[in-house]
């Protein structure tokens, strides 16, 4: 790696500086574990911590919040725009805090206090799920980390997978295709789930879900071979819940892992694309910003080189660099 992206790198939150400690540097166990320990007292998981409310929920709602937090950020203007969802409230902050890294025993109690919650649909139990896809793959994946009964969940994702392989949200208004944005979010939540369990019960279905985007090299309509929608290619860091290629790429690095497979071929195309999205500077730009209320901004404004993105990618590529030389 280029010794000033490195630098860089590390001159970033331990929730980020950890894993490229990991992934990147190769560093020993002890010195990654180290820095992610820091999360704790220190840096952006520290700030999440301190907000949660007694109940064990953040902004007092399950998905949305109940309250406008005056710690809270929201740019004005934003609640006109598409896609505009409130990120303050506990499923989104508890996913959060799950993808840094941060060891679950901190969020000790969290899982019983979160009994009590309901669903701001149908008033349904927390840990039961909801009829979204992907609201049930982040809870299905938290619920795992936390220790809590999330039964209901992984039955839930075996009845509503569709004829083509993936999930979609708009299952309950009669959609039968599959969507690109849930079925990346149902991926990386089983994912997740399957890893910290080590039970197969999904793997499945996890499989048939890869065949669907690969099937559409992560990136065009199987009926068309037009591309799927211009978010496909665009970056941007929070994630959420929206897909993009490097999204799908950096799903695939991981069940990789757990697989013990190579790259799929099918993929060589949204690699190339990412690769070309380098700048001459090494790094990967903030391409759009995710409208919405948040407790504080995570990455960097548009336009500027995004530390997240930049270790997502050399993530991605060394994993298919290193997959294409064996």
């Amino acid at each position: 790696m280029d010794p000033e992206v490195r630098d860089w790198l590390l001159d970033t939150d331990p929730a980020l500086r950890w894993q490229v400690e990991r992934d990147l540097l190769d560093e020993p166990e002890p010195v990654w574990r180290a820095t992610r320990e820091l999360m704790a007292t220190e840096g952006m998981a520290a700030r999440l911590l301190r907000l949660q409310d007694p109940d064990g929920q953040w902004a007092g709602g399950a998905f949305f919040p109940t309250r406008r937090d005056p710690r809270a950020l929201v740019t004005p203007g934003d609640e006109d725009r598409p896609l505009c969802q409130p990120w303050t409230a506990t499923t989104w902050t508890l996913a959060t805090l799950r993808e840094w890294g941060l060891d679950a025993a901190l969020l000790a109690g969290t899982a019983e206090r979160l009994t009590t919650v309901r669903w701001e649909y149908d008033d349904l139990p927390y840990w039961g799920g909801e009829v979204d896809a992907c609201i049930n793959a982040k809870t299905l994946a938290t619920g795992a980390w936390l220790g809590a009964d999330v039964e209901p969940i992984v039955t839930w994702f075996l009845e509503h997978q569709l004829p083509d392989g993936g999930w979609n949200c708009e299952w309950v208004e009669g959609s039968t295709r599959s969507s690109f944005h849930s079925t990346i979010n149902s991926l990386a939540g089983i994912l997740w789930w399957e890893q910290h369990t080590g039970r197969d019960d999904l793997r499945d279905a996890r499989h048939r879900a890869e065949e669907y985007l690969l099937e559409r090299r992560l990136m065009y309509r199987l009926s068309s071979g037009e591309p799927v929608g211009p978010w496909v290619r665009l970056l941007h860091y929070p994630f959420r819940a929206v897909y993009s290629s490097l999204r799908a790429l950096d799903h695939l690095r991981r069940a990789s892992a757990t697989d013990g497979a190579p790259p799929d071929p099918r993929a060589a195309e949204a690699v190339e694309v990412l690769r070309s999205q380098r700048h001459e500077d090494g790094r990967w730009y903030q391409g759009y910003r995710l409208p919405g209320e948040r407790w504080f901004e995570i990455d960097v404004p548009v336009g500027e080189p995004s530390p997240w993105l930049t270790l997502h990618a050399l993530r991605v590529l060394r994993w298919w660099d290193a997959g294409q030389r064996s």
